[in-house]
């Protein structure tokens, strides 16, 4: 039996790398789900494939809007709030938009989902929270002082979410999410992440650029992992699960160096020319946390968290979507 079977939810940035992934995950449960997404980093071919879908609508309009907010929440049981203004870059090139949008329209969506009764409310959180914590592995309970005004936004929400949840009994469950990557990721722009920014590269014979000496470590961590997270929050009946903030990563690091080793070895199994590029170095990024790696115990016992894929075998399919999809 299918567990979201008929239950009307909610994917705030759904037409974005994670949240469409999550839609389509959705559908496949059989719920109803409504996509809300105002394109300004989310893309339509990705929900294109689900236009035709009976069960899924398209709500294109903006988390600042409160109105808009309310009216998206109306009838939802589940609400999985994706949408934000990702990047520490971009956060620290416009300090305001990334508040506006991560605050401000986080605000309004815990506002209507209260307002419109939804019974649990999942969010994005960010191991950027952990800030200049030193300490490894990254428990929840122990965060240091932001390294960026989107660490500060991120942060900010787990409060709002906390007060909601003493003051009006409001059910939600945030997921500090640890480098994600995976199908429909981005490559493009200039806040791509990482390792789609580095397989377009590559596929086209160009050399990656590693800030700083490559030392720096990520615990990379496959989507299905993270889709797998959130279908958990959303469906545990555990009431000691609620209210929480979940470390959602695999619970190993990799260092850019290996990552880049790696990504140009898989790709070289479909052009055997990508095996001669050359990876450069070049300056340290400001805002980025040399070290993360997440303890996944908390999830692992309160939500029944069980990561299926590590870096390795995530690339092998990352990889393999990007061959098949972006080589044009």
């Amino acid at each position: 039996m299918k567990q979201f079977k008929d239950t009307a939810v909610l994917v705030t940035g759904g037409a974005g790398f994670i949240g469409s992934n999550l839609v389509e995950k959705l559908l496949v449960e059989g719920a109803h789900v409504s996509c809300l997404d105002n394109f300004a980093t989310g893309h339509r071919h990705n929900i294109t494939p689900f236009l035709s879908n009976s069960n899924f609508t398209l709500i294109e309009a903006d988390i600042r809007d409160l109105n808009s907010c309310r009216n998206a929440c109306e009838g939802k049981k589940i609400v999985f709030h994706q949408a934000a203004l990702g990047s520490v870059p971009r956060s620290i090139h416009d300090p305001i938009t990334s508040n506006e949008v991560n605050i401000s329209g986080f605000l309004n969506m815990l506002v209507a989902s209260r307002d419109a009764g939804v019974k649990r409310f999942i969010y994005a959180a960010s191991s950027s929270t952990y800030g200049d914590s030193e300490s490894l592995p990254k428990i929840e309970e122990n965060i240091g002082r932001p390294l960026s005004p989107y660490a500060v936004t991120k942060f900010v929400n787990e409060l709002y979410a906390d007060v909601f949840a003493r003051t009006y009994g409001f059910e939600s469950i945030g997921l500090r999410y640890f480098n994600v990557f995976g199908q429909k990721q981005d490559p493009n722009g200039a806040y791509a992440a990482v390792i789609p920014k580095w397989v377009m590269q590559f596929i086209k014979h160009e050399s990656p650029l590693i800030n700083g000496a490559g030392e720096f470590s990520r615990d990379f961590t496959y989507i299905d992992n993270v889709i797998q997270a959130n279908l958990l929050a959303a469906s545990t009946e555990n009431k000691n699960a609620l209210n929480q903030v979940y470390n959602v990563a695999y619970g190993d690091r990799t260092t850019l160096n290996l990552l880049a080793e790696w990504l140009r070895e898989t790709l070289s199994t479909y052009d055997t020319d990508i095996a001669q590029v050359e990876i450069l170095h070049g300056p340290y990024r400001t805002g980025d946390i040399p070290h993360s790696l997440a303890s996944i115990d908390k999830a692992r016992n309160l939500l029944g968290y069980n990561p299926q894929f590590d870096l390795k075998k995530g690339l092998v399919e990352a990889c393999k979507w990007y061959w098949d999809h972006l080589r044009d």
